[in-house]
C-alpha cells in the first residue's frame, strides 16, 4: 500500500483554518495498518487537532520508535520534520531535537511495547526532564507486529487470542508518568474522538511533558472475548473523569465562557495553560481535582481494582519548570547560534577550567 499514492482531490467546500489550510494538507500517506486499527483513529484525531490549532505543518516534529504505533507518523503531517528511532529510543531523539530546536512542536507517537518495555528507562527520564513535548501512547496491550505477544501493560487475567492468560500485574503508563512528576497526564479511548481531539490539542499547547494513554484496541490480535483491550471492554467501562474541553485564546471565546463567573458555569473548573487558553473540566467524580497529583493517583488506583478505565484528563501542572528553564539554555534555539559562541575555543575552555581550580 506504501507504493500507492494517496489521492489529492480536494473538495472546493472543505473549511480552511487561519493559514488557508484545509484538512487534506495535514494528511500523510496512505495507512497500511489493519482495517479497523485503533491507531488509525488516532491518526485521525492528531490531523483535526493540528487543524484546529492552525499550526504550520514544517514547525512540528514527528518521532516514534518501532512498532504497529510508529507507524502512526507516516499517516499525518506529510511536510512535517520526522523521525523513526530504534525500538524504545524515540525519548532520547526527541531529547536532542527539542535540545537543539526549542522553537519547533514535538510529538511523539509510541506504543505499550516501546514505551513501556525496553524504552521504560528512556521514557522515564523525558518525563524527568519535563520534556517539552506531546507523548501519545497507542496503548492495546500486545506486540501486534509480531504477532500478539503480552505486552508490559496487559492486565491480569487477559487471554491471549489462543486463550493464554497473562499472569504478570501491568505497568499503567498514567500511574508511572503521574509518579514520576509529569505535568500533564491524561487518558482516552481511540473510539472517542469527541474527548480525544480537545485532549491532543491541550497536550500540544502545554509547556512540558504532556503523555496521553490511548486505549487503542488491536484488531487482529486483541479484540476477542476475554481481552481488556478490546473495543467492547473499553467501552462497557469507561468512566469519564473529566471532559477536556480545550478553548484557545481569543477574546470571543473568553467572553462567552465568561458567564458563571471567572471560574466558569456551575460544575465545571477552568485551568488556564501556559499561553493564556484554558481547559476546561466538566466535573464527573465529586471532588475530582486535576490540580492535586497524590489525589489523581489514589483516584486513578481506586478504579484500577475495581477494572473500570478512567479517561480524561487526569492530571496537570502548569508551574513546573520544563527542560530548558531547568537547564538555563539560552532562548535562540542552539541551531541558530554561531559555531564560535558555541565552540569559543582551547583559549576559553582554559579560563573556566581555572576559575574551578
Amino acid at each position: 500500500m506504501t507504493f500507492i499514492p494517496k489521492p489529492r482531490v480536494v473538495h472546493p467546500g472543505l473549511p480552511k483554518n487561519k493559514l488557508g489550510l484545509t484538512i487534506r494538507d495535514y494528511e500523510g500517506t496512505m495507512s497500511t495498518l489493519c482495517a479497523g486499527c485503533g491507531h488509525d483513529s488516532v491518526t485521525a484525531g492528531i490531523i483535526q487537532a493540528f487543524h484546529e490549532l492552525d499550526t504550520e505543518p514544517h514547525r512540528v516534529v514527528k518521532l516514534s520508535g518501532i512498532g504497529c504505533s510508529s507507524k502512526t507518523p507516516t499517516y499525518f503531517l506529510g511536510t512535517a520534520h520526522g523521525f523513526n528511532s530504534a525500538h524504545g529510543r524515540m525519548p532520547s531523539i526527541a531529547t536532542g531535537a527539542n535540545a537543539a530546536s526549542r522553537g519547533l512542536t514535538y510529538i511523539g507517537i509510541s506504543g505499550d511495547g516501546d514505551s513501556l518495555s525496553i524504552g521504560l528507562g528512556q521514557l522515564c527520564h523525558a518525563i524527568r526532564r519535563n520534556l517539552d513535548m506531546l507523548y501519545v501512547i497507542e496503548n492495546n496491550g500486545v506486540y501486534g507486529l509480531t504477532k500478539g505477544q503480552f505486552s508490559a501493560s496487559a492486565d491480569v487475567g487477559t487471554k491471549s487470542k489462543k486463550g493464554e492468560a497473562n499472569a504478570y500485574a501491568p505497568i499503567d503508563p498514567a500511574l508511572l508518568a503521574m509518579s514520576l512528576g509529569a505535568t500533564f497526564v491524561a487518558r482516552s479511548f481511540s473510539g472517542d474522538k469527541r474527548q480525544l481531539v480537545p485532549l491532543i490539542k491541550a497536550g500540544l499547547r502545554h509547556k512540558g511533558f504532556a503523555l496521553i494513554d490511548v486505549i487503542s484496541p488491536c484488531v487482529t490480535f486483541n479484540d476477542h472475548e476475554g481481552s481488556t483491550k478490546s473495543y467492547k471492554y473499553t467501552r462497557d467501562r469507561n468512566v469519564e473523569v473529566a471532559h477536556a474541553d480545550f478553548v484557545p485564546l481569543a477574546s470571543e471565546i473568553v467572553a462567552e465562557i465568561g458567564v458563571g463567573g471567572p471560574a466558569g458555569p456551575a460544575g465545571e473548573t477552568s485551568v488556564t495553560m501556559h499561553d493564556g487558553s484554558v481547559v476546561r473540566f466538566t466535573r464527573v467524580a465529586e471532588g475530582y481535582d486535576p490540580r492535586h497529583r497524590d489525589k489523581a493517583m489514589a483516584y486513578l488506583m481506586e478504579h484500577q481494582r475495581s477494572g473500570r478505565v478512567p479517561t480524561g484528563l487526569l492530571f496537570v501542572d502548569e508551574t513546573a519548570p520544563e527542560m530548558h528553564e531547568i537547564a538555563g539554555t539560552v532562548e535562540k534555539p542552539l541551531n541558530q547560534v554561531p559555531f564560535e559562541k558555541l565552540c569559543p575555543g582551547r583559549k576559553a575552555l582554559a579560563e573556566l577550567q581555572e576559575a574551578f581550580r
